[in-house]
């Protein structure tokens, strides 16, 4: 299954391009990094850790992965 890449913070609402900085949690809540350092990197909505979101790759390159 393939991570869902929110456009926008679940928080503030400040859109996130899929190349932008951004942060989950194993829910994939999104949150921009000025709101998560706000929640000291802590989900809202389970209390799970947010981390760095990945950023979407060149399909080229994962082709033989």
């Amino acid at each position: 299954m393939a991570l869902l890449m929110k456009s926008a913070c679940e928080k503030c609402g400040q859109p996130l391009e899929a190349d932008r900085e951004a942060y989950i949690c194993m829910y994939e809540c999104t949150f921009c990094p000025e709101c998560t350092a706000a929640m000291k990197a802590v989900c809202p909505n389970c209390d799970g850790e947010l981390v760095r979101r990945p950023r979407k790759g060149n399909a080229s390159l994962n082709a033989g992965a």
